[in-house]
């Protein structure tokens, strides 16, 4: 299978890649994200602890490990639209915490809206140029709220 691009040669703002750490144990650091991205206009459609589910599972021994599915209802609609439905096969715009070691939280997130871009299910067009402009103004506030 030949890609459509070479993700060696992307850098973290081609794909959106925020990241950041917090001090703080890993409960107090999912309510801290949510209520961060909450104010930058997000709504959590979808949690989970893929940790919890792992280590329940298949006995994985993982480190707490949570996804907050983030949606801005308003850009989504536009998303949909602009990609002629496809976009959604991304949805929500994800919001990873892991515990780095006790008391240090990452808190990481990549745009959906570039990544959708760069593998065509989204076009590069002015259009959807503008919702990637958007999204990229609602997680820099949200990480700006960390």
């Amino acid at each position: 299978m030949t890609l459509p691009i070479d993700p060696t040669a992307l850098d973290a703002d081609a794909i959106g890649e925020k990241r950041t750490t917090l001090e703080m144990d890993h409960e107090d650091a999912i309510e801290h994200v949510r209520e961060a991205f909450a104010d930058a206009g997000f709504g959590f459609p979808v949690e989970f602890s893929p940790s919890d589910l792992l280590n329940e599972k298949v006995d994985a021994d993982r480190d707490p490990y949570y996804v907050l599915g983030a949606c801005n209802p308003a850009v989504a609609d536009k998303a949909l639209s602009a990609s002629d439905n496809r976009i959604g096969g991304l949805f929500p715009c994800n919001v990873v915490i892991w515990e780095a070691e006790p008391g240090v939280q990452t808190v990481y997130h990549v745009s959906i809206m570039r990544i959708a871009r760069l593998v065509g299910m989204a076009p590069d067009d002015e259009a959807m140029a503008d919702i990637v402009a958007e999204t990229g103004e609602y997680v820099e506030e949200a990480f700006a709220n960390l």
